[in-house]
C-alpha cells in the first residue's frame, strides 16, 4: 500500500539517503532570541507578570539552557525556574523532574502554556512578521544545502516539534517551498519515532534513510526500536547541545557526530557508520 507521506519515484543510490528527515529548530534555524522574546510575552500573561520590558539579565542563562527544552511549553517555564532561582547546574541534571515541580506550583498545565504560546507566536506574525522574521536565523549554509536536496533526487522531510505553520513561514521567507506532507509538526501529535516508522513503511530500503537532530535525547528514544534499526542517525553538533552531549555521541556506536560543515557538503562526505 502507498503511502501519502512520500512519492514512490524517489529511490536513491545507496551512497545517499532516498529520505533526509530534518529537525526544524537547532538544525536548520537558530531561533534562539525569538524563543527568548515569545516565551517571555507568554510568561508576563500566565504568571501576570509586566512583560513590557524584557529580562534581559535572564536571556544568557535561558540560552545556555534552550538544549533542555523538548517542546515549547517548557520555555516559560524554564523563566519561573530561573525568576524562582534555581540553580542553572541543577536545570541542566534534572530538568525532567524540575518542569513538572514549576508546573505543579504555578497550578498550570503544559497544555495550557503550549496553547497560550502559540497564541502569542499567532499574534506576533500576524501584527508584525518583519519584526518576527528578524528574530530567526539561519545557520550558514542550510538554506543552499536544502535546495540543493530538493532538486535531486532524495526527498527532504522536515519532523519538528515547533507548529507547522510557522516553519512554513519561515521557509517561505528563504525562497523554500515545501509540501504539507514534508513539513510534519506539532499539530501532527505524533513522536519524531513514530514518523519515522511512517516514512520507513513507506520503501523497502530502509537504510536510505537518515535523520539529522540536535537532541540527543531524541536520538536515543530511537535506538530500542529493533524496526528502526537501519535508520542513520546523526547529531547536529551546532545545534542546542551541550558538550557532554556530544561527547556522548562519540561513545555511542548507531549516531554519528554530523558538523555544519559536513551536512553543507555532498552525502559522500558525511561520517561513515561506525556500526558497520
Amino acid at each position: 500500500m502507498n503511502n501519502p507521506l512520500v512519492p514512490a519515484a524517489y529511490i536513491g543510490p545507496l551512497h545517499t539517503p532516498t529520505i533526509l528527515a530534518l529537525d526544524f529548530d537547532g538544525v536548520l534555524c537558530d531561533g534562539l532570541m525569538e524563543y527568548f522574546q515569545v516565551a517571555w510575552r507568554t510568561y508576563g500573561q500566565l504568571w501576570q507578570r509586566d512583560s513590557t520590558v524584557l529580562a534581559e539579565d535572564l536571556a544568557p542563562l535561558f540560552y545556555r539552557l534552550r538544549p533542555v527544552i523538548e517542546t515549547g511549553w517548557e520555555m516559560p517555564v524554564l523563566l519561573q525556574a530561573l525568576r524562582q532561582g534555581v540553580p542553572e547546574t541543577q536545570i541542566l541534571q534534572n530538568w525532567v523532574a524540575i518542569a513538572p515541580q514549576v508546573l505543579a506550583d504555578s497550578q498550570l498545565d503544559a497544555k495550557t502554556i503550549g496553547t497560550a504560546l502559540d497564541r502569542q507566536r499567532d499574534e506576533w506574525v500576524a501584527t508584525d512578521l518583519d519584526s518576527w522574521l528578524a528574530l530567526h536565523r539561519f545557520y550558514p549554509g542550510v538554506i543552499e544545502r536544502l535546495q540543493s536536496v530538493i532538486s535531486s533526487s532524495v526527498y527532504p522531510v522536515i519532523i519538528s516539534t515547533k507548529e507547522g505553520r510557522f516553519i512554513k513561514k519561515l521557509l517561505q521567507e528563504q525562497g523554500i517551498e515545501l509540501s504539507e506532507t514534508q513539513i510534519i509538526g506539532k499539530e501532527s501529535r505524533r513522536l519524531k519515532h513514530q514518523v519515522l516508522r511512517e516514512l520507513a513503511a513507506a520503501h523497502n530500503a530502509l537504510s536510505s534513510i537518515w535523520f539529522v537532530e540536535d537532541r540527543l535525547k531524541t536520538l536515543l528514544s530511537i535506538q530500542p526500536h529493533a524496526d528502526l534499526a537501519a535508520i542513520r542517525l546523526f547529531l547536529a553538533d551546532w545545534g542546542y547541545n551541550t558538550e557532554q552531549e556530544r561527547e556522548a555521541t562519540q561513545q555511542n556506536s548507531r549516531i554519528e557526530l554530523l558538523s555544519l560543515k559536513n551536512f553543507a557538503q555532498d552525502f559522500s562526505k558525511w561520517p561513515i557508520p561506525r556500526n558497520e
